[in-house]
């Protein structure tokens, strides 16, 4: 048998489990684009990191620098990566309780 504080926490935790799956679905069904190379090069990854699709314009390849093209595609991945990550960030800091106190909490998702 709990005890009312028991209870309470076990309510909280089970309250900030459904917003953390809540979150994750958000997350999954969210489509980022990072871009470089002036759109050159196009990256859409999921808000939980996947990736999606790359999108590659021809003429950039028909240039034929293979060095300019893998130099756009690892540029795209990194900032849609990054503006993913911001994204999850703000989604799952809304959901807990000591992120919004300022604590840096590790990468849950």
């Amino acid at each position: 048998m709990l005890n009312p504080f028991q209870r309470m926490i076990e309510s909280q935790v089970e309250g900030v489990h459904r917003q953390m799956v809540n979150a994750a679905d958000e997350l999954r069904a969210m489509e980022i684009v990072g871009s470089a190379g002036g759109g050159a090069v196009k990256v859409t990854v999921s808000g939980l990191g996947e990736v999606l699709g790359v999108e590659i314009d021809p003429q950039v390849i028909a240039e034929g620098d293979v060095e300019l093209v893998q130099d756009l595609v690892a540029a795209g991945v990194r900032e849609a990566m990054r503006r993913a990550a911001e994204l999850k960030r703000e989604k799952l800091s809304s959901c807990l309780p000591l992120a919004s106190l300022g604590m840096e909490l590790p990468d849950l998702l």
